[in-house]
């Protein structure tokens, strides 16, 4: 160590908690509540002030609004919910002048994200969780023998280093924490880069006269196939009106399709548009291992969101409550190794992460199907059937059913049948997902297996390799 070094060290604030836990959004502060509750100390460090913490870009739809884990109540957030009344997804397909009515399962929500945002901080403190915001984690610290054993991070231009048995990371999309932990020693999956993610952006829009569809969820393309537009009613005349689309993409080019569909749309004549927010999320499998010695990964910064939808906010809270309940076992074991903490993968693959895997599948046929073809294939499916494909990663799709789905799409044959084999290929993936390992010595055959299956997905869709 250089005399520098010696010298910030010196100079750098201690904190020895239990657990830390960097990110306080979802998955973070139901990750730090559920450790609080247990009686260990935890600490969440949040980069942004205590005023703008919670407020995150999101397009506030919420699917699983009646299962919350109980360590943050769900009447501790429900006065974020301000519109419990829709019930369905409205698709709006210009190329086939149609519009597809599909219900949605589940209980659905639309939330004003940063009034729910502040309420989950509220019930990590409530629970017994410290919140430390201004702090910028700059580095993570690790042992010889690679286990994580804290943080390092700047808080209002000062150094701080915090020391605990357990790094919850819960930093969000294409996290910087994972920018410095080596991970040679784990299973922890590294296979991420930008192209698995995209960004969205989002603004609230304030409209005079109710809107007629307050009841739905109303998606539409972009005019390029790398997007989608969205109209979520926080209330019926408050909207969320947003989009998203691969990284790849230009981003202005983009948020002109939005404004210039705002402008063309007569609801929005004369709106108010205020709290424009743009952010990253993962259009991705889950993270084969989320899980190194003494470090977890959660929510968005473990690819914990549904592909399709880029909905996440429910199984980051369970994401969060897994971890935290597979650090406190690590806690009072005084083990905190990989094989430890490997039961947070299992419960993220059981609970959804298997389902997500497969829908990723549906992503991957999109890239290479022609965004015409697509809306066609779309406008021909019968709505509870695309409810299941984007929700559960697999639909019932029998002889009767793909009759009648190639003679309502005339045109566009090629693309359902590719459909109908992709389908086939998305419930392979499901049942091998069912088979996530008990340990982590068996993930390198497992995973052969998985790859072996994605080469067939490849093969009937005819995309490029995504991993």
């Amino acid at each position: 160590m250089s005399t520098q070094e010696q010298s910030t060290a010196a100079a750098s604030e201690t904190h020895s908690p239990d657990v830390v836990v960097v990110g306080a959004g979802t998955a973070g502060c139901y990750a730090a509540a559920t450790v609080a509750r247990e009686g260990y100390d935890v600490v969440v460090l949040e980069r942004k002030t205590e005023d703008e913490a919670g407020h995150i870009a999101c397009g506030d739809a919420l699917k699983g609004a009646d299962a919350f884990p109980e360590s943050i109540p769900k009447s501790q957030i429900e006065p974020a919910f301000t519109n419990t009344g829709v019930d369905h997804g409205r698709f709006e397909i210009p190329q086939e002048d149609t519009v597809l009515e599909i219900p949605i399962p589940g209980e659905l929500a639309v939330i004003d994200r940063w009034e729910y945002g502040r309420l989950i901080i509220e019930g990590a403190a409530d629970a017994g969780a410290a919140f430390h915001y201004d702090t910028v984690v700059k580095n993570v610290t690790q042992a010889d023998d690679g286990q994580v054993t804290g943080v390092e991070a700047i808080r209002k231009g000062e150094p701080r280093t915090y020391e605990a048995d357990v790094v919850i990371d819960a930093a969000g999309s294409l996290s910087v924490l994972q920018d410095h932990v080596d991970f040679s020693a784990s299973t922890f999956d590294t296979n991420v880069n930008y192209s698995h993610f995209c960004s969205a952006y989002r603004e609230i829009v304030h409209v005079d006269d109710p809107v007629e569809w307050d009841d739905a969820l109303v998606f539409k393309p972009t005019e390029r196939a790398a997007g989608y537009l969205w109209y979520f009613p926080r209330t019926d005349t408050e909207i969320n009106a947003g989009l998203g689309f691969q990284m790849t993409e230009e981003p202005m080019k983009l948020v002109d399709d939005l404004k210039r569909d705002l402008e063309n749309r007569s609801e929005f004549r004369g709106a108010e548009v205020e709290d424009k927010l743009g952010a990253a999320l993962p259009t991705r499998r889950p993270y084969d291992s989320a899980v190194h010695p003494g470090y977890m990964a959660v929510g968005d910064a473990a690819g914990h969101v549904n592909p399709t939808t880029g909905g996440g906010i429910a199984g980051a809270a369970y994401a969060g409550k897994y971890a935290a309940e597979a650090a406190v076992e690590g806690l009072e074991t005084g083990d905190v190794s990989e094989k430890t903490l490997w039961e947070y993968n299992e419960r993220v693959m059981d609970h959804f992460g298997a389902r997500y895997a497969a829908l990723d599948v549906y992503n991957i046929l999109s890239t290479a199907v022609d965004v015409d073809d697509l809306m066609g294939l779309l406008a021909a499916m019968p709505g509870e059937k695309l409810a299941e494909a984007l929700y559960s990663g697999s639909t019932s799709i029998g002889p009767k059913l793909a009759a009648e789905s190639l003679y309502e799409s005339y045109g566009h044959w090629g693309t359902i049948i590719n459909l109908f084999r992709t389908k086939r290929r998305a419930d392979d993936l499901l049942e091998l997902y069912e088979e996530y390992p008990h340990h982590p010595a068996a993930l390198e055959h497992w995973q052969q297996r998985r790859d072996d299956l994605m080469e067939t997905v490849y093969e009937t869709t005819g995309a490029d390799p995504k991993y």
